[in-house]
């Protein structure tokens, strides 16, 4: 049995340096994306107590 040899042209992946990496880092997140995020899973976790509650007494 033969064993395949590698495909010519391909490099191992390395990490990019930490200067670049730095430049291509997403800027930070905002508090008001925070305050909405938290406002979003709070409401969506209201909805889901509500809903079971109305199943739960069956009105």
């Amino acid at each position: 049995m033969r064993l395949r040899t590698p495909i010519r042209g391909l490099r191992l992946h390395r990490p990019r340096s930490p200067t670049r990496a730095r430049a291509a880092a997403t800027p930070p997140m905002r508090v008001s994306d925070l305050i909405l995020a938290v406002l979003g899973v709070s409401m969506l976790g209201g909805l889901a107590l509500m809903a079971a509650c109305s199943l739960t007494t069956g009105t």
